[in-house]
């Protein structure tokens, strides 16, 4: 895995933690690599895993089975979703409506240029 240094390891990991979720690879009730595994995978450190993990469990996106591992949280799929959604809209969008305005870009040339995409 590539790391931005922009940004906090252990947050970049929390991010691939929420695309392996909402992409399926790991599942509702299932297991997720161990906090070893993980950084020997991601070739970081075992603590930045740990921190990783400790905000995902803070988020209720995984739970810890004492003995057994840690497991994704059955509604976790849709709350990294509607998180995502949310900052979506809240940071996304705002730059890409600024954008449009500059260029002279329509609601409407957006939407037709979408649906031309799919």
């Amino acid at each position: 895995m590539e790391f931005n240094a922009n940004k906090p390891i252990y947050r970049q990991i929390v991010d691939f933690c929420y695309r392996e979720i909402a992409t399926g690879v790991w599942e509702a009730d299932g297991r997720i690599p161990s906090v070893k595994d993980l950084s020997v995978k991601l070739a970081v450190n075992n603590r930045t895993i740990l921190n990783a993990y400790d905000e995902l469990q803070a988020q209720e996106i995984i739970y810890q089975k004492r003995g057994l591992g840690y497991f994704v949280a059955c509604d976790a799929k849709e709350k990294i979703l509607s998180e995502q959604r949310k900052e979506f809209f809240e940071e996304i969008v705002p730059g890409i409506h600024h954008k449009m305005k500059l260029l002279g870009i329509t609601p409407e040339e957006l939407v037709k240029y979408l649906n031309s995409a799919e």
